[in-house]
């Protein structure tokens, strides 16, 4: 009997020290797999913000470019004319008005689309943009120009949404033009 005893205990051994390795081993690659992932999700975190950075470099440059090519053509009215793509005929004076109208209207989508101001302040500075007759003209001729706008992009879902408050504010009862319409949720 005494040979058997030492003979289990001889095998123990081992194998405890194998059972041992082997649980270190699996709580390694555990802690591994849980800071790879770690990585992992910080890396696409890191990709999103430098592809975030790029589209407001990018939309910074063509709203530079944008503005550029308004001035002038405010500047000049021979360049204005090139722009005269309004659905009512348009004086000098009227075309360049329309034109400043523009980037205005363009100055405030850009600070919303890089998230600047929020839907709501979007609809506050519009609320009062609005309340200026030429501002009026020009987004009235500018209707066409509107339609063709893809379904369901910001410049659309905007504009429908400035379409709206002109609408509600021309059927207003008084003169407190900044208390109506809903403003819309984020």
């Amino acid at each position: 009997m005494a040979t058997r005893k030492r003979g289990t205990r001889g095998f123990t051994t081992p194998l405890a020290a194998g059972l041992g390795l082997v649980t270190g081993a699996l709580a390694v690659m555990a802690a591994q797999h849980r800071t790879l992932r770690a990585l992992r999700i910080r890396l696409d975190h890191l990709e999103k913000q430098v592809a975030n950075s790029h589209h407001h470099a990018n939309l910074a440059t063509q709203q530079h470019l944008h503005w550029q090519l308004l001035s002038k053509a405010i500047d000049s009215p021979e360049l204005a004319e090139v722009l005269d793509i309004f659905e009512v005929p348009a004086s000098q004076q009227k075309r360049r008005q329309y034109l400043f109208a523009n980037a205005l209207y363009t100055n405030l989508l850009f600070y919303y689309r890089i998230g600047n101001i929020s839907r709501d302040e979007f609809f506050g500075f519009i609320r009062g943009l609005v309340q200026n007759p030429v501002v009026r003209e020009y987004w009235n001729a500018t209707q066409g120009q509107r339609a063709t706008l893809a379904e369901g992009s910001d410049e659309a879902e905007l504009g429908r949404m400035v379409d709206e408050l002109l609408r509600q504010l021309e059927e207003a009862d008084g003169d407190e033009w900044w208390v109506v319409g809903d403003p819309p949720s984020d």
